[in-house]
């Protein structure tokens, strides 16, 4: 699939999620970029926001196998993954596959669930397949895990280990819509249910080949260094304990590609990286604890190194690229 292929594709999905999801472009834009660059979303915000109405929505727009699971104290992690039980008729153990077998997984209020269950998402999120009793199964491609989780509650949550935020791709806000958004809002679901009536409207192939292709996206060795000095800045700030780390370089590498191709062209420009840095990077940098209490830091620390930050010249990008 070609780049001009791809732009169309996402376009053709997030016409059909804006169906039911009012406005949010830019989130869902993101979405895209996930599902095409092969990563996992988490969808963090306050209840109410249409962040499972949302993972739902781009669910039924693609034909693949859609499963969801409700995060809870209790759930185990044989809850997720599937065990062998004996069965008596045939006298023999017998696998039964949990619901991580699919291609998108909804794992709702994901940090309700205890860090030994949050934990057996970890081979499955970063390595597409699940060891159960010393065997290993692989996971159907395409796969990919939309997390949902509410920042504001304490109460019988577990906060997600570094290395759990780390295996996703992007963190997504979805935040209040606007006066004229919430009138629109009321209205669309006034009589009705959007979610049932959208239909698939991208085969299984397309989003291979379009998972495959993006990669050839042309990023010059200025914008690769350009985007290593911004990594490495965070790892130097004063303010932080923990940088980005090599996981999250490549993840805002293949962010950016995407992007690109959403932008119309087929090489990588520094708005591109600027545009990704913060949904790729906030949520990978650790804040010393004199810092957790100011809200938004994180972003607040990448907006003023992506400031200090010096842009390569347009010049040197298009060497290889060109318009779509």
């Amino acid at each position: 699939m070609n780049f001009e292929g791809i732009r169309i594709l996402c376009e053709r999905l997030k016409a059909n999620v804006q169906k039911v999801i009012v406005g949010k472009g830019e989130v869902i834009d993101q979405l895209m970029i996930a599902l095409i660059a092969s990563g996992h979303v988490l969808l963090e915000d306050v209840p109410g926001m249409g962040k499972t109405l949302l993972a739902k929505s781009i669910a039924r727009s693609l034909d693949l196998e859609f499963k969801r699971i409700q995060f809870t104290p209790d759930l185990l992690p044989t809850d997720i993954s599937g065990l062998n039980y004996f069965n008596q008729k045939a006298g023999e153990f017998v696998f039964r596959p949990g619901p991580i077998f699919c291609n998108i997984l909804l794992a709702d209020e994901i940090n309700r669930a205890t860090p030994r269950t949050q934990s057996s998402l970890l081979e499955c999120m970063e390595e597409r397949q699940v060891t159960i009793d010393g065997e290993t199964r692989p996971l159907d491609r395409p796969f990919m895990v939309i997390a949902t989780q509410n920042p504001v509650e304490i109460q019988g949550t577990f906060p997600l280990p570094e290395a759990q935020l780390d295996r996703f791709l992007l963190k997504i806000k979805m935040g209040y819509p606007g006066t004229q958004e919430g009138v629109e809002i009321l209205k669309r679901f006034k009589s009705n249910q959007p979610l049932e009536e959208i239909s698939k409207v991208a085969s299984r192939n397309e989003i291979l080949e379009a998972q495959r292709s993006y990669s050839d996206t042309h990023v010059s060795d200025d914008v690769l260094k350009y985007m290593m000095d911004i990594v490495e800045k965070t790892r130097k700030h004063p303010d932080l304990i923990l940088g980005v780390s090599p996981r999250g370089s490549q993840a805002l590498l293949k962010c950016v590609q995407v992007h690109a191709i959403l932008k119309g062209r087929s090489y990588v420009a520094p708005d591109d990286v600027k545009a990704m840095v913060k949904p790729v990077l906030a949520h990978r940098i650790i804040l010393k604890n004199t810092s957790r209490l100011k809200e938004n830091y994180n972003e607040q620390i990448l907006d003023q190194i992506v400031r200090e930050t010096p842009v390569p010249a347009e010049d040197n990008l298009t060497k290889k690229g060109m318009e779509l």
